[in-house]
């Protein structure tokens, strides 16, 4: 797991974003395990969300706040087809991150990303960095523009 860390701090720099990862040592693989590890609210944890489009293949990263559910119909409307759950194996393969680890950056390839606006409304958001114990606090405007993720109603 310390590569995928490596990866989330290396891409962090690159995007100009100061970060600290910490480790929790207990798991944040949940929004709610998360919050309690960060001392934070569950709407400050950011949830990455790898879905495959159903005609493409191709993966697409949403971040989207901790209590909040994403609406599929608005998802697939932004990126121009329907959408599944992409497997758990293609995720490792393309982001280079277990499921419960899943960062917003620092993937092994591009993957396009769209975020929950409503993370824009909090001053420090709380992300996952490449393990399930592994997180970074970082401020939303900064995070949406490291992972090049276009903000948008995602939400139900």
């Amino acid at each position: 797991m310390a590569g995928s860390i490596d990866r989330v701090t290396e891409a962090a720099a690159a995007a100009g974003l100061q970060i600290e990862i910490v480790r929790m040592g207990a798991s944040t693989r949940t929004a709610e395990e998360a919050a309690a590890q960060c001392g934070c609210t569950v709407a400050q944890i950011v949830k990455s969300l790898i879905f495959q489009g159903e005609s493409s293949g191709k993966l697409y990263l949403f971040l989207v706040s901790g209590p909040n559910q994403l609406d599929l119909a608005k998802a697939a409307a932004l990126v121009s087809e329907s959408l599944k759950r992409a497997d758990p194996r293609h995720i490792r393969d393309e982001t280079g991150f277990a499921i419960g680890g899943v960062s917003p950056i620092g993937h092994l390839k591009d993957i396009p990303a769209f975020a929950d606006e409503s993370l824009l409304s909090f001053d420090t958001v709380w992300a996952a960095a490449g393990a399930h114990d592994a997180v970074f606090a970082a401020e939303p405007k900064a995070l949406l523009a490291a992972a090049r993720a276009k903000a948008a109603n995602l939400a139900v």
